[in-house]
């Protein structure tokens, strides 16, 4: 399969909007609370905009105590000549580059990148080993896995992931002979389709125990499209899917991306950005309904920024998070706060 142009791959999430954002602010809820962001990405292209390590910084130190973060593939820096299905290389190597920068101590504390997920075409099968070797060597002992987007819809409208490949990609043969390189490498799988797909997943999950696999954005419950003016409906089928997949104990699930279009929610279009009140009233029975099927041990609140950023500042997003789990144990805040995402992606 052809490694998708970084450049012209096409976005449909909401502009950031810096002006918006800052009409509102807020005090910070538990700014002592260490928090792992296991979810973030790092882009300059004309499609989506900048959001480097200054922007990054911007936000991380916008008043939460974020200890680490996580980077996550989204097309940036390949590299611009090679062999086709070593070009995702460039991307550890950008990623790892900007970790050993903030590793010097010279930008804070916050230990960006201190985890990388890249892409790797599985559709290689067994000869995705070498790539993921090489980015092995040039993740600087920081590389901890893959994402390959699985996203699939046959109504365009209903689309909401930068990338969309052809359905059905996690029953391929070719592509579950790729997977099975993960494991003996130690390596984990971020898997990120819409509630549709999620049956392919259980199935994946059950086939490979001993991969560590980690749902992105709750799962993709869709709310645009032929989905709009249905939420109930998607809640109950996503729900059953969500519960379905939750016992296979190699799973994890990421608690956020609920700021993407694809969720249906319509914070974007306000005259003011939401307060982490709206948020949590909004996003809670998604997070609930993961953190109740998989327990807070194997769920992470993210940010996934900058694609959310279109929809509230990174500080509310937190507070948000924060709201939702203000009844939890402590031990359950520690765990999906950070310590779930420290053990998952070997933070130390």
């Amino acid at each position: 399969m052809q490694t998708p142009d970084p450049y012209t791959a096409p976005t449909p999430h909401p502009a950031v909007r810096p002006e918006w954002l800052a009409r509102c602010q807020e005090e910070i809820l538990d700014p002592g609370l260490p928090i792992v962001d296991p979810h973030h990405h790092l882009v300059d292209r004309a499609n989506t905009g900048r959001y480097l390590l200054p922007e990054l910084l911007a936000d991380t130190e916008s008043g939460h105590n974020i200890t680490h973060t996580v980077y996550l593939e989204w097309l940036s820096m390949y590299r611009a000549a090679g062999p086709e299905e070593m070009r995702p290389v460039g991307e550890v190597e950008f990623a790892n580059g900007v970790a050993a920068v903030v590793a010097s101590g010279t930008y804070g504390d916050t230990k960006v990148c201190a985890g990388i997920v890249a892409y790797a075409d599985l559709m290689l099968g067994e000869r995705v080993e070498p790539v993921l070797e090489t980015m092995i060597a040039a993740g600087g002992g920081r590389f901890r896995g893959i994402r390959y987007i699985t996203a699939s819809h046959p109504d365009e409208a209903a689309r909401g992931s930068s990338i969309n490949r052809p359905a059905g990609l996690l029953r391929e043969p070719k592509v579950r002979e790729g997977f099975a390189r993960l494991a003996p490498l130690g390596l984990s799988f971020d898997a990120w389709m819409y509630f549709t797909q999620l049956g392919e997943l259980t199935e994946l999950a059950r086939a490979f125990p001993e991969t560590p696999i980690v749902l992105d954005h709750v799962g993709g419950p869709i709310g645009i499209g032929p989905y709009a003016g249905k939420r109930d409906e998607v809640f109950a089928e996503w729900r059953r899917s969500i519960r379905e997949l939750a016992p296979c104990q190699n799973v994890h699930v990421k608690l956020g991306g609920l700021g993407m279009r694809l969720f249906g929610f319509d914070f974007h279009t306000g005259d003011m950005p939401p307060s982490s009140e709206q948020l949590a009233e909004a996003w809670r029975p998604y997070i609930e309904t993961c953190i109740d099927a998989f327990g807070p041990e194997r769920a992470m609140f993210e940010s996934n920024f900058p694609v959310d950023k279109g929809s509230g500042s990174y500080h509310v997003f937190w507070n948000a998070f924060k709201r939702i789990a203000a009844d939890y144990s402590r031990a359950d805040k520690a765990a999906l706060f950070s310590g779930t995402a420290t053990r998952f992606y070997k933070l130390g």
